[in-house]
């Protein structure tokens, strides 16, 4: 399927729209969904999100409509598609998975509700008066980042053993998930024994040039940063790790699920469905105000073995165990 028909099927680019059906739609509220990734590798995340939405009473093209902004890692066009979204008067703004974009609409808006979906605590980001009473005009799911790293970081040791040196790699362009990262890894690190050495990349050649450093500098294993635009990048990140033999860990199972070694997080496609379902409840005349901010309660564990046979690593049954998933 050629790129421009796989984005028209998601429901594509905000300017895509059947010109037939124009009367239809301005009469439909409009969501404005914004993701950090690609389309590509987020056709089963669009669709919890539609799930939760039509949980909620809403379907896509019949009652509301779905303006899909796929940033691919591009952060830096927040502000002025902010800006347009808020012109317009879009009904909701959604950004499941990304801090970047959920920061970016509240800058951008007070008054249209905003629905997110952040790793961090929403009330440290600025997004929240509290958990349990938002206030103003977002709410949303914390699915946590820094809570998780220490865990993916032990995981990847018990996998990997005899690693001592690890590169973190981190998007500087997410810098609120970037630095959450590196403000308690290093001390998980030393805990274990463990080196670590700090990696930056923004874009797909800066993908590429970390993981030349790697080779360069002799690193024995590497973290990756949970990042929408990593999370989109597998195939590269599985590829690049199995060309140079190197043991990787990541927080979404979509890279595992590509070729990927190991990944521990949240379970994205619930995180999703439930930003779906509060954006229908909002739809419905409910304040994001009154909505508590959700916390992610499911959460796995993936190993890819046919991976870590590539790398010549032998699985300890004791981690097997307790794996979600295993992918042969």
């Amino acid at each position: 399927m050629k790129r421009r028909e796989f984005i028209a099927l998601l429901g594509g680019a905000a300017t895509a729209w059947p010109l037939a059906a124009g009367a239809q739609q301005s009469a439909m509220p409009v969501i404005g969904f914004v993701s950090g990734r690609s389309p590509e590798a987020s056709a089963r995340n669009a669709g919890a999100f539609r799930k939760g939405l039509n949980e909620s009473g809403y379907v896509e093209g019949q009652n509301v409509i779905v303006e899909y902004h796929w940033l691919e890692g591009q952060y830096g066009r927040l502000p002025s598609l902010m800006a347009d979204l808020v012109r317009r008067h879009v009904a909701v703004i959604a950004t499941p998975g990304s801090n970047p974009a959920a920061l970016a609409a509240k800058t951008a808006t007070t008054t249209i509700p905003l629905i997110f979906g952040v790793g961090e605590d929403p009330v440290r980001l600025g997004l929240v008066a509290s958990l349990a009473r938002p206030g103003g005009n977002a709410t949303g799911v914390n699915f946590f980042v820094a809570e998780l790293a220490a865990k993916r970081l032990a995981l990847l040791h018990e996998l990997v053993p005899t690693a001592v040196r690890i590169a973190v790699l981190v998007n500087p362009a997410n810098a609120p998930t970037a630095e959450a990262t590196l403000r308690d890894l290093p001390e998980a690190a030393r805990a274990i024994g463990l080196q670590i050495q700090v990696l930056n990349a923004s874009n797909s050649r800066e993908i590429e040039a970390a993981f030349a450093t790697l080779v360069r500098d002799r690193v024995d294993a590497l973290f990756v940063a949970a990042d929408g635009f990593f999370a989109s990048r597998g195939v590269q990140f599985a590829t690049l790790a199995t060309r140079y033999g190197i043991p990787a860990a990541h927080s979404a199972r979509e890279v595992v699920e590509v070729g990927g070694l190991m990944s521990y997080g949240t379970d994205n496609l619930d995180m999703f469905r439930q930003v779906g379902l509060y954006t229908g409840q909002v739809l419905k005349g409910a304040k994001p105000a009154d909505l508590p901010v959700l916390q992610s309660t499911k959460f796995e564990f993936v190993i890819n073995l046919q991976t870590a046979r590539a790398l010549g690593l032998d699985v300890p049954a004791t981690l097997l165990a307790r794996t979600d998933e295993v992918i042969e």
